[in-house]
């Protein structure tokens, strides 16, 4: 990646935080919400008068659909495959969310990073915007 005594390229510097950044959102996906929809208190204000759909009744009346697509023994034997697949999905071992020295090791690294780009990456972007301004402008700043 580099060697060693020498100063990362840019290219090994946005790629770490990419990493780091891809790292966050996964973690951040991986817990729930603590907000969740099904928390909330639901409404108190309805009256008798409302119109409530009961369960009990059809939304619609009943289509007649004219004969089934599928053979009922094809769609049993299909029924049973998918089955299958969802018995042997259902008992395979969840894969560990993270390797504990991963873990370790990123704790850290992540301040000496952090320490890291508060250093350099305002000069590094300044130098680089300069660079394209006067790239665009074709006059040197």
């Amino acid at each position: 990646m580099q060697s060693p005594g020498r100063e990362p390229s840019m290219e090994d510097i946005l790629a770490s935080i990419k990493k780091v950044i891809a790292e966050d959102k996964e973690l951040r996906a991986a817990v729930p919400p603590v907000d969740s929809v099904e928390d909330e208190p639901l409404p108190e204000e309805v009256s008798a008068s409302d119109d409530v759909l009961e369960l009990d009744q059809p939304l619609a009346p009943p289509m007649d659909l004219g004969p089934p697509l599928v053979d009922d023994q094809v769609a049993g034997q299909s029924r049973e495959k998918l089955e299958a697949l969802q018995t042997v999905a259902a008992n395979v071992p969840a894969v560990p969310a993270a390797n504990p020295l991963e873990v370790i090791i990123r704790g850290m690294l992540r301040p000496m990073l952090k320490q890291w780009l508060d250093e350099h990456l305002p000069q590094m972007v300044d130098e680089h915007v300069k660079r394209e301004i006067s790239r665009i402008t074709g006059r040197p700043l």
